[in-house]
């Protein structure tokens, strides 16, 4: 089977009018993911992006090649190699990231995270005790772009904090509501144990 290794080429990240061309209309739920759902909920620009994340529930994966037709699928194979999608093959659980583009010597455009879920709740990838229903997940912006809560971003953001996690972080912060504070706590305490964010959420 051909695998790609780290490095894997370089991106030119689709942009949010054509993420949302594509993925609106599709019967399943989906939701801008990364800086850009970070963004989307502080209502303004906050730095530049290396990739466009759209994330959907493993059992909507699917979807991805509705929206995506006659593109080159790839997913990422723990640990770091990609190989190719089949058409309508289910990936199994460890696969989290799908990345696409339109053929073999273009960029990557969107990159496609795969969460989980159980009836209707969603849950962590990370740690099955996280988890919430899938109606809390994201929200809209005032465009009407469907967006992953920014608590849920964070919580992912909080593994292993890069500098860029830690703007998107001071960003969002003062947007956060009080139940938002308190579960990304909770989820953060949960999963990682002690960590320097908690402190700021809690003041």
């Amino acid at each position: 089977m051909t695998r790609l290794r780290a490095p894997f080429g370089r991106w030119d990240p689709a942009s949010l009018s054509e993420v949302v061309a594509r993925f609106s209309g599709l019967e399943s739920c989906w939701w801008v993911a990364g800086g850009f759902a970070i963004e989307l909920a502080v209502g303004r620009r906050i730095r530049s992006h290396g990739d466009v994340d759209v994330l959907l529930l493993r059992r909507d994966q699917l979807v991805a090649q509705q929206a995506l037709p006659g593109w080159q699928w790839w997913a990422a194979d723990p640990p770091g190699s990609l190989r190719p999608w089949a058409s309508d093959e289910v990936l199994s659980v460890g696969v989290h990231d799908i990345w696409c583009r339109p053929g073999p010597d273009d960029p990557w455009r969107i990159q496609i995270m795969i969460d989980e879920s159980r009836g209707q709740e969603w849950v962590s990838r990370r740690d099955a005790w996280v988890r919430r229903p899938i109606r809390t997940l994201g929200m809209t912006s005032a465009d009407g772009v469907p967006f992953l809560a920014p608590d849920v971003q964070l919580y992912y953001k909080a593994k292993t904090p890069r500098p860029k996690d830690e703007e998107d972080f001071d960003a969002a912060l003062p947007v956060l509501t009080d139940q938002q504070r308190r579960w990304l706590v909770d989820a953060i305490s949960k999963t990682y144990g002690p960590h320097p964010w908690i402190k700021r959420l809690q003041a």
